[in-house]
Formats: structure tokens, C-alpha cells, sequence
């Protein structure tokens, strides 16, 4: 069965003559694919959900159906998780880009995106306080200071620790989108 969001849309990694080679801009994509540690995360927590819905039948054969629900519902909400943490990244369309977060989902229409620029900054090392030099895609907003704007991408989190090539493409990848599209709304 094939999973979509798990993959990137291969001819992002092809040297093509246009950086967006799509007919259909209108579809949201994620210009790179999930990294491996994300995705050894995520079938790490699909292994757990496994071994909680083993236990839901369990428990329903040995007769309290209402337990076998409640330990039911925790196998389902521990997959929606692994669901959403192998969802999460920057997604890119002709309408905007989007930063798909844990719990939140945040998109900006290219009208109101000024630059999306890769820096040198200091950057959370997995999404923990720690913090370790490395590299930020920055996205700048018309109607917010860039400090308030959380980097899109860095070199440190899940989809790119120890990955520095696939991290520049992909910083390449949604720099291209932020141009093109961006000319579309008047600015070039």
C-alpha cells in the first residue's frame, strides 16, 4: 500500500531544467522525503501500537470488553501519532507553504511571504532547548517581525541530523517555490 506523504514527489532530486516541474501546482507536496530517523521513530511507535492492540484482544477474549476499548482507543490515538509525526515537515503548493507541526499546522499564502532564505544561526538540536550551531531555512513574513517566525527547517531536526546534502536541497527546493510563486503575487 502505498503511503504518500511518506515519499517525496521523485523529480524534486532530478536535475531538471525548472525548479518545479509540476503541471498541478495547486496540490500540496513536501519538497523532500521524511528522514530516516523519523521514520525509524515512527515504526518504532507503530511496533509499541502493535504490541497495545495484541494486549486490546487480549484483554476482550479474557471477557471486560470495556478495558479491551480503552486499551482499544490508546492503540488507535499511539498510531495517529506515528501518522502525524511522519505528516509533519514544509509543504509547499501554488497557494503557499506550510509548516505542518506536531499539533499545529500553519500556512502562509505566498502574497504575504517576503523571502524564505537559508541562515547560519544557532537551531534546536531535535526540537529540544538544547541548542547547537547549525543552519535555519527562515521564513519572512509581511505582517510578523522574523523573530517571531520559527525556522522551517534545520539541519538538526529528525528529517536531516548528519544529512547536510539533503537538507541544501530541500532549503533549495522551497527557495525555488518562494521565487517562482512569489512572482506570481507581484514581487520578483
Amino acid at each position: 500500500m502505498p503511503l504518500p506523504f511518506l515519499t517525496a514527489d521523485r523529480t524534486f532530486e532530478a536535475a531538471d531544467e525548472s525548479a518545479l516541474p509540476y503541471d498541478d501546482r495547486e496540490r500540496w507536496r513536501r519538497p523532500y522525503r521524511p528522514g530516516p530517523w523519523r521514520v525509524g521513530v515512527a515504526a518504532l511507535v507503530l511496533l509499541v501500537a502493535s504490541f497495545v492492540l495484541f494486549a486490546a484482544v487480549a484483554i476482550a477474549l479474557a471477557d471486560s470488553v470495556s478495558s479491551a476499548v480503552a486499551v482499544l482507543v490508546t492503540a488507535l490515538v499511539v498510531i495517529a501519532a506515528a501518522l502525524r509525526m511522519l505528516r509533519m515537515g514544509v509543504w509547499v503548493s501554488g497557494r503557499g507553504l506550510r509548516h505542518v507541526g506536531f499539533l499545529v499546522t500553519r500556512t502562509v499564502p505566498w502574497s504575504r511571504v517576503v523571502s524564505v532564505r537559508t541562515a547560519q544561526q544557532p537551531v534546536r538540536w531535535l526540537g529540544l532547548p538544547r541548542t547547537v550551531q547549525g543552519q535555519a531555512l527562515a521564513l519572512v513574513r509581511k505582517d510578523r517581525p522574523a523573530e517571531d517566525t520559527p525556522p522551517l527547517l534545520t539541519t538538526h531536526t529528525l528529517d536531516f541530523l548528519s544529512r547536510p546534502a539533503a537538507f541544501d536541497r530541500a532549503a533549495d527546493t522551497v527557495e525555488a517555490w518562494a521565487a517562482e510563486c512569489g512572482r506570481g503575487h507581484g514581487r520578483g
